[in-house]
């Protein structure tokens, strides 16, 4: 075909921008949903150029899922969207395998095409049973529930995930590392030090175009201390907004390099003797357009209500562990020697701990969990990040001074998982079950002590790398 003749819609960044924006404004202000779809429906019918909406949804483990489906098709039938559930580790059981989704029309991007062709744009769906109601395993669903339930009451969570990544040479690096046993840097220039025209700059000028343009707000973006290693910042924003964005920055990453014929990796420490990746959450709750972590005359400028949600994350920090840190390679990063989060203590300072007190004002005062891997399901972190921060135990009482430590290896973290009453009940047995299920099956495919060498199982058998073929085989 003479591709001339094609004329699906290609939108300015700056005019993406604008209109991704706005959409986040209005998702945001909660505005009611039966006019947001209303208004998202007209101008999908209206815009010719529009060939096809990919409709995003997450597993139980935080892979992200895409499907294509054709415009025209799922505007008639947007109620009757189905896919193989038994297909999805962690979801439904052959016997029960239709599951539905529903699209979150307030939660649609329009792309740009040079990243993700044209005539396409990009919406976040919700599972649903067969009945039509909210899938247990789908903690998006969950999370934005949440997130309703704090709007009654008049409030909001805010979020702000800072995700570190790796940048490695060649295509498909991770699946190939079976094969290689070794990963390729770009780049060796470290913290700041990457020159405006090298191959790690221009990646994270790329990506960092990209999610300006759907609206992430910028702020900052640069290379980290490892190798080839980076971290591009962007503002808080509701919680499920939030959440959304992390699965888009990986995205984006990883299209945005296989473009260059590179890889994008989110594995927490793919490299050893080198500072990991971590997925630092920023964390605060208004009312009203008021922080509420914020008490000037309080420590470090913190509330009660902030210090009642630090002790209890604190409290809870051995149980949730496997929640934050779901692969065997995320314990290699809670290495005391690089700056790793292992402590369960905060501090203002002391980057080895869990939770942190940034430099804050009425506007930013918040904290700081520092004990997130980048490859964690982002909407299962923060649900049970918000849950138990405000509803956990162990809020109240004296915090112990004695120094304790996360859980060093996958197999203690799976223990103290599924031991957890308080767990149990906040995802419900048959979720805390697969869950739990799902990551002893990652541990005992991969040796059990760590050692000072990444394994070939590690990456192999890990969640986020899409080799399947090879999983079939073992």
């Amino acid at each position: 075909m003479d591709t001339p003749l094609r004329r699906f819609l290609e939108i300015p960044y700056e005019q993406l921008e604008e209109v991704n924006l706005q959409a986040k404004a209005e998702r945001v202000a909660g505005e009611d949903p039966g006019e947001i779809r209303e208004a998202r429906v007209k101008r999908l019918t209206d815009e010719k150029g529009i060939k096809a909406v990919t409709v995003c949804f997450t597993d139980l483990e935080g892979r992200l899922h895409m499907l294509d489906y054709d415009k025209k098709f799922l505007l008639k039938s947007p109620d009757s969207l189905t896919f193989d559930g038994s297909s999805i580790r962690g979801f439904s059981r052959q016997a029960e395998s239709d599951l539905r989704l529903g699209v979150d029309w307030a939660a649609l991007y329009w792309l740009p095409s040079d990243v993700f062709g044209p005539g396409k744009v990009l919406v976040f769906g919700d599972v649903r049973d067969q009945e039509g109601t909210p899938y247990p395993g789908d903690f998006r669903s969950r999370l934005k529930a949440f997130g309703e339930e704090l709007r009654q009451k008049g409030m909001v969570a805010h979020v702000a995930s800072e995700v570190e990544g790796f940048l490695f040479r060649g295509r498909d690096a991770e699946r190939r590392y079976f094969e290689t046993g070794q990963f390729e840097y770009v780049s060796t220039g470290g913290y700041y030090h990457s020159l405006p025209g090298d191959a790690l700059r221009r990646f994270i000028d790329t990506s960092a175009e990209v999610q300006r343009a759907l609206g992430f707000g910028n702020e900052k973006d640069h290379p980290e201390v490892a190798p080839s290693q980076f971290e591009m910042n962007y503002a808080y924003t509701e919680a499920t907004v939030a959440a959304d964005q992390v699965q888009l920055y990986k995205l984006i990453a990883r299209q945005v390099a296989a473009q260059m014929d590179l890889t994008a990796s989110f594995l927490p420490k793919p490299v050893a003797n080198v500072n990991g990746s971590g997925c630092h959450t920023n964390v605060s709750i208004a009312r009203n357009g008021r922080n509420l972590f914020h008490d000037g005359k309080g420590p470090y400028g913190l509330s009660s209500l902030a210090w009642g949600f630090v002790n209890r994350v604190l409290a809870t920090a051995g149980e949730t562990c496997l929640v934050f840190n779901s692969s065997v390679n995320a314990y290699r990063r809670l290495d005391p020697h690089f700056e790793a989060p292992n402590q369960i203590k905060v501090s203002a300072s002391d980057r080895g701990s869990m939770v942190r007190i940034p430099i804050g004002n009425e506007r930013t005062a918040r904290i700081e969990v520092r004990s997130i891997a980048p490859d964690a399901n982002p909407y299962l972190v923060i649900f049970v990040l918000l849950k138990t921060g405000l509803e956990g135990p162990g809020g109240d009482g004296a915090k112990s001074q004695r120094v304790r430590l996360l859980p060093g290896n996958i197999y203690d973290a799976v223990r103290s998982f599924g031991s957890s009453r308080y767990l149990r009940e906040l995802l419900g047995r048959e979720v805390h079950a697969k869950y739990a299920e799902l990551k002893l099956a990652s541990a005992e495919r991969c040796p059990k002590a760590l050692g000072s060498r990444v394994k070939r199982g590690e990456i192999q058998f890990h969640h986020e790398v899409t080799n399947q073929y090879l999983w079939g085989q073992f």
